[in-house]
């Protein structure tokens, strides 16, 4: 473990074990495949790579980057959609993926923006679903952990572009922010 990590919230083991259930429960609730999935970029990105070699289907995949962080610990409140593509998701099955559901803002916004473009049905998963209070009514249909209202890092969530890459969820030490 690095020295600027307070703890391991969460190793490499228990959330290879936690995708594989979640890649069961997604191919119970999808068995036809025909899916699009939508990968939230940066964060999502570990995330979803792992999660989907788990699925079986073959499944359309895209990305689209958005904002709400900013470079802080705490979300600005404002997300920006920072592609000029946005996927074709007309009549279509997405399944979206992000990998935190903190206030609701990101998931609901980029939801809502699918459904205005004109998606048959979108569901939401998330790695991890912080157990607080939302600004957004929003929970997701895939729930990977749910966890303490504290900032973390690993596996694809960093802070200031760092750490995405390392294989756990860990509690980055104060004096590292």
């Amino acid at each position: 473990m690095r020295n600027d990590i307070e703890r391991v919230l969460i190793d490499e083991a228990v959330i290879g074990k936690r995708l594989d259930s979640m890649a069961a429960d997604i191919e119970h609730d999808f068995p036809e495949g025909r899916l699009l999935v939508i990968i939230l970029l940066k964060g999502a990105l570990v995330f979803a790579a792992d999660l989907l070699r788990r699925v079986p289907h073959l499944l359309e995949i895209e990305c689209l980057n958005v904002a709400s962080y900013h470079g802080g610990t705490e979300s600005s409140g404002k997300v920006d959609f920072l592609d000029r593509h946005f996927p074709e998701v007309r009549g279509r099955r997405v399944l979206l993926l992000d990998d935190i559901l903190d206030t609701g803002r990101t998931l609901r916004a980029v939801q809502d923006r699918l459904l205005t473009e004109g998606a048959a049905e979108v569901r939401t998963g998330v790695l991890l679903a912080k157990d607080k209070a939302r600004a957004e009514e929003v929970e997701a249909d895939y729930v990977g952990f749910e966890i303490e209202d504290e900032f973390v890092v690993g596996y694809g969530l960093d802070f200031m572009g760092r750490y995405r890459n390392l294989p756990y969820i860990g509690v980055l030490k104060r004096s590292a922010i």
